[in-house]
Formats: structure tokens, C-alpha cells, sequence
């Protein structure tokens, strides 16, 4: 079947069009179903610890896919893999749709996982070739738009279609996006490849593979379980098991003659400083909308729709300004803008630090959320091109591979790490000052254990349960409501300053690594 009778420029634009489809979905499915979940919960009757798998699942194959599938696509072609991605994306979409059990759905989830890692690990490696010179800017500026959309609007998308249909809704809307985003993707991106001669270095895959799934699986692990220490054998296990065969794999790549991976390209300060920035990018911001999510719902008790319209004050900017910072990036350079949108995220974030109370309302925090809106839409754009700018052309596919798996890696690592801060705040306050509310002393003991089970998420909730209807008759309720809510921004604020150290981090590793220079990759 020949390909549309089109120009060279205008079947650029639309293979770009069809690589964000398949990204917006990819990232989108990080996100979306945190609003679902209550309905899925009441649809199966699951535990909370099974139902946390959909979720996971999908994170997990995502990650450990990243790298795996940036090298398939090095050596049978990035286009070939792309739509073998959004093939099976859609495939688990429809299935994780017709789920008829959680298993059932943990394991499409999977599914949905390994399609969205093909779609988001080569998409900026095919935007990449198919633009040169400042088109390219352009371009990536869109790509990044979709990334930071994607990522920040998945609770608003969500809970729109969870409200008007069902939570099946949330998949079933990928299929035909699949379908159109598969036949312009045929039809408009270009064929390329990394090293298209080189062998299979199978140990390397393998070996890889394994080790970001136990590091993955470790940080899970900790998350489910948020009362083992990080010295577990659980935990600690699987962490240091990954980190041993990540040692293994780097041997194994400088000995041999065609490995999976050039490791000498974080030898070059600029990628090493790009990834990061991507690390910093999803640990300190991207991890904590989980938690932001929270707040807005079960603590200021906005709906799933309420809280994503108010979230749009930072989603927009990626929107809007995307394309505008993908130009500056061709005039001004990658560093100056990266660091300049870090320190607005640092901003964003210090501001909301300062505005949490138990009486804090979107009005208190709206100009945080320009501030990390405006963060974000400046740091995506030069962060891939810095990535690929710094490598040679044919390394371009596993540097984009590699760079996102550090930002998957930052939000898994955010979630955990954030998770931690708050839980650890929230138990000692409801610890230490419970005894002082005046709740009789012989419901402390079931009050205490009740509120400590439900954690953070889930405290103000236990009161406001059927069970804790005798609570709310004694004059000591108001005490104990106000100390649940103070517990939980005690900790979201402990979450803050440990998000705001993440984002130092990027921030300076774009300003004393990143250097604008051209190489080959940009002609």
C-alpha cells in the first residue's frame, strides 16, 4: 500500500502527531487510574494490597521494558517496534477493558505496560531523526507538551470518564486512539535504525532487565509494606541484587565487542546531566502529584473532576508553552532553560510548603501551581534535547530509552521515598499527641489502632466511616479530626522538602554538567 501523496514537511508533522498519540496514552495510563480505583475496589471486591497492582503492574513492565525495547528498535527498526507497541497497547487496553477480575486486570495491565514502554522509549528517537535543525527544537518542544500533559492530567481525564460511564471507560477510549494513532503512524513515520548491523548482546539485555526489575520490584515492595525497613530482606534483597547486576552489566558492556549499550555515554557530561535533571524531574515533581492528588481529595475533599480542573493550573503551561520553550531552546541553549525551570519547580513547591494548614484551600496554593506548571513546560523540551544532542546519531534510540527510564525511575524512587515522609510523620504525630485530644482513656487503644491501619491516606476517612460513628458523639471528635488533618500536613509538608531536595538535584546537575554544544545528532 503506497503512502499518502504528501510533501516530506507535512508527513513530518503528521508522523509527529501519531508518535504523541501513542505517548500521550503511554503516560496517561501512569496516572489515570488512581481515581478509579475506589470503583474497581467495589466491582471486585479486592484488598487494597491487590488493588495497588493495577497500578504497579503497569508501572513495573513499563520500567523494566524501557531499555529492552529502545535496543529492539536500534536493531529491527524504530518504526517497526513503535507500532508492534501501540499494537499490543491497545490490545491490553481492550482487554484490561473486558477485565472480569483483578487478576485478570493486573495482568492486561502488564500487557498495557510492555506497549506503552515501545511507545514512550522510541518516540523521541523517531521525532529526533525524522526533524533536523531548528524544526527539531520545535518539534521535541511539542513531544515534551504531551509528556508533561499527559503526566498531570491523568486525574481530571480520569475521573471525567469514571463519572460519566464507568471506570471500563478509561480503557475502552484508548482503542480507537490506538487504531487512528496505528494508521497514521503506518502511513507518515519514516523508517530508522540504530546499529542496524549489530548482533543481539542477549546477556546484556537479560542481565539488564533483571536488575531494573528488582531495583523496581524492591522500591515496590517497600511502598506496599511501608512498616519493613530498607534493611528487610525483602527490600534491602532485591535492591542490592539489582545494583550488584547493574556492576555485572557494566563489566560486561565495556568487554565486549557489540554491546547492548555504549556505557561510555555517561562519560559525556551533558547525557549524564540530562538524566539527572530527568531523575530530579520525576522524583521532586511528578511524585508528588500522587500525594497533591490526596490532599486535594480525601483531605480538602474536592471530587476526582474538582481536583483535576484545579490541577490544569499546571498541567496548561505544558500545552501552551512547549513549543514556544522547544524554539527558545535553539537560540538560548538546553542548560539556562533546564535550570531555569528547576528553580521554578523548587519555587512551586516551597510555596505550597508554605500554604499547607488545615484550612488550605486551591485559592492558597494556585500561584504554587503556575510556579511548577510553569517549571515544567520549561525543563521538558531542553531536557531531550540535551539528551539526544549529546550522544552520535546512531546512540540516539538508547539515549532517549535511557533518559526516560531515569525519569521512570525518579517517580517510582519519589512515590516510595515521598510515601515514607509522610507516613513516618503522620504516625508520630498521631502517636505523640492522641492522648491530648481528651478522648476517654479506654477507647485510646482502638482509636489509635484504627487511625495508624488506615494511614494517611485514608485517616480522615476512618472518621467519617459508619464504624466511627460512636466516635463522633463525644465532645472529643472535633480534637481528633483537627489532629488526623494536622498528622497528614505535618507530613505533606516533610514530603515537600524532601521533593524540593530531589529538584536541587536536577537542578544542579543542569547547571555544572549540561553544556551546549552540537554534535552530529543535530545536522
Amino acid at each position: 500500500m503506497q503512502k499518502f501523496k504528501l510533501s516530506p514537511a507535512i508527513r513530518h508533522w503528521l508522523a509527529l502527531v501519531a508518535v504523541c498519540l501513542g505517548v500521550f496514552m503511554a503516560l496517561l495510563d501512569v496516572t489515570v487510574v488512581n481515581v478509579a480505583l475506589p470503583t474497581i475496589q467495589r466491582d471486585f471486591n479486592e484488598s487494597f494490597n491487590n488493588l495497588q497492582w493495577i497500578i504497579n503492574a503497569y508501572t513495573m513492565v513499563y520500567a523494566v521494558s524501557l531499555l529492552l525495547i529502545s535496543k529492539l528498535g536500534d536493531l529491527f527498526g524504530r518504526k517497526r517496534i513503535f507500532q508492534m507497541g501501540l499494537f499490543i497497547f491497545t490490545l491490553g487496553s481492550l482487554a484490561s477493558a473486558l477485565a472480569q477480575s483483578g487478576l485478570q486486570l493486573n495482568i492486561f495491565r502488564g500487557v498495557q505496560g510492555f506497549g506503552g514502554a515501545a511507545m514512550l522509549s522510541l518516540s523521541m528517537a523517531i521525532v529526533a531523526t525524522t526533524f533536523k535543525g531548528k524544526e527539531r527544537g520545535v518539534a521535541l518542544g511539542i513531544w515534551s507538551s504531551v509528556v508533561g500533559l499527559a503526566t498531570a492530567i491523568g486525574p481530571l481525564f480520569g475521573g471525567i470518564l469514571v463519572q460519566a460511564f464507568s471506570w471500563r471507560a478509561i480503557f475502552l477510549i484508548n482503542v480507537p486512539v490506538g487504531i487512528i494513532a496505528l494508521l497514521m503512524a503506518f502511513f507518515f513515520v519514516d523508517e530508522s535504525y540504530g546499529n542496524r548491523n549489530g548482533h543481539v548482546d542477549i546477556a546484556g539485555i537479560v542481565i539488564s532487565t533483571v536488575a531494573i526489575f528488582c531495583i523496581i520490584f524492591g522500591l515496590l515492595q517497600k511502598e506496599n509494606h511501608t512498616s519493613w525497613s530498607w534493611l528487610n530482606v525483602h527490600v534491602a534483597g532485591l535492591l542490592g541484587g539489582g545494583l550488584l547486576l547493574l556492576v555485572a552489566f557494566v563489566i560486561l558492556e565495556l568487554r565486549i565487542k557489540e554491546p547492548m549499550m555504549d556505557v561510555r555515554m555517561f562519560k559525556i557530561p551533558s547525557f549524564v546531566g540530562a538524566t539527572l535533571v530527568g531523575f530530579g524531574l520525576g522524583a521532586g515533581l511528578y511524585a508528588m502529584y500522587t500525594y497533591l492528588t490526596v490532599l486535594m481529595q480525601n483531605y480538602i475533599d474536592y471530587s476526582a473532576m474538582q481536583t483535576g480542573i484545579r490541577q490544569l493550573t499546571i498541567s496548561v503551561f505544558s500545552l501552551i508553552l512547549g513549543p514556544v520553550i522547544g524554539i527558545l531552546t535553539n537560540r538560548w541553549g538546553n542548560r539556562w532553560l533546564m535550570f531555569a525551570g528547576m528553580l521554578s519547580i523548587i519555587l512551586g513547591l516551597y510555596l505550597l510548603y508554605r500554604t499547607i494548614t488545615p484550612t488550605v484551600t486551591y485559592e492558597n496554593f494556585a500561584i504554587a501551581f503556575v510556579f511548577l506548571g510553569l517549571g515544567n513546560a520549561t525543563v521538558n523540551p531542553p531536557l531531550s534535547a540535551a539528551a539526544i544532542s549529546a550522544v552520535e546519531p546512531k546512540h540516539i534510540g538508547m539515549a532517549s530509552g535511557i533518559v526516560n527510564v531515569f525519569r521512570q525511575f525518579g517517580i517510582s524512587f519519589g512515590v516510595v521515598t515521598l510515601g515514607i515522609q509522610l507516613t513516618n510523620a503522620y504516625h508520630d504525630h498521631i502517636t505523640s499527641h492522641l492522648a491530648n485530644t481528651g478522648l476517654p482513656t479506654q477507647a485510646l487503644g482502638g482509636i489509635k489502632h484504627g487511625l495508624l491501619a488506615a494511614g494517611p491516606f485514608s485517616g480522615k476517612a476512618v472518621l467519617a466511616s459508619k464504624q466511627a460513628g460512636p466516635l463522633r458523639q463525644l465532645p472529643a471528635y472535633h480534637n481528633v479530626h483537627h489532629l488526623v488533618i494536622s498528622a497528614f500536613d505535618l507530613g505533606f509538608k516533610n514530603l515537600l522538602l524532601l521533593a524540593i531536595g530531589f529538584a536541587l538535584l536536577g537542578a544542579f546537575a543542569a547547571i555544572l554538567l549540561v553544556r551546549d554544544h552540537h554534535s552530529s545528532a543535530n545536522s
